[in-house]
């Protein structure tokens, strides 16, 4: 511990309140010859009793920072797919997940909505950079295998199965933030229906 934070600690401030109580008993003469060893074990004692400093709390990133992290990354995750190679039903699939997740993570209203509801992000954070990258390039790796070994469960049906959960998902998140702001105009309209009356 710096000689600063040590002057600014717990202890040597409930030291230096219990040396001001000696200095006390000192110029009232109750301290008698001794006073600095009664001056200086007030002191220690008042530092001793001192309840311990607290650490500070971990600064972690709030919602809001954190969606403009996860904005960044949807970015990198769009040119990531923009590179591959998808079959129709699952590029049209893999479209309308991506377009409900920028519908999501787009500034605005629904992001402000996102941004007090924790879970709501860490379930967009985990589709965005751990579903669905894993599911296009489990795709692309089985594809390469499936050519070899004709006659075995296409990945194309693995893959569009992936992107329907995903996407499911995502629409109860939207869902619930519809219904977040629904609750919240109907609590609105109760109380101004109350104020009137």
């Amino acid at each position: 511990m710096a000689i600063s934070e040590y002057l600014e600690s717990r202890k040597n401030i409930a030291g230096s309140v219990c040396g001001l109580v000696g200095l006390a008993l000192t110029f009232t003469g109750l301290a008698g010859p001794y006073w600095p060893v009664v001056v200086a074990g007030l002191y220690g004692a008042g530092a001793l009793i001192a309840p311990p400093e607290r650490p500070p709390l971990p600064d972690f990133p709030s919602p809001s920072a954190q969606l403009e992290e996860l904005r960044a990354d949807f970015g990198k995750l769009g040119a990531y797919l923009a590179e591959v190679d998808l079959p129709p039903a699952a590029a049209g699939r893999l479209t309308e997940l991506t377009d409900l997740l920028t519908a999501l993570l787009d500034p605005g209203r629904a992001s402000e909505l996102l941004a007090q509801d924790p879970e709501g992000v860490h379930t967009l954070s985990r589709t965005v950079r751990q579903d669905i990258p894993e599911a296009v390039d489990s795709y692309v790796r089985t594809r390469w295998w499936t050519r070899m070994t004709p006659g075995s469960e296409p990945p194309e049906r693995h893959l569009e199965r992936q992107l329907t959960l995903l996407q499911e998902e995502a629409e109860r998140l939207a869902t619930a933030l519809r219904e977040t702001e629904a609750r919240r105009q109907e609590t609105h309209t109760r109380y101004l229906e109350e104020r009137a009356q």
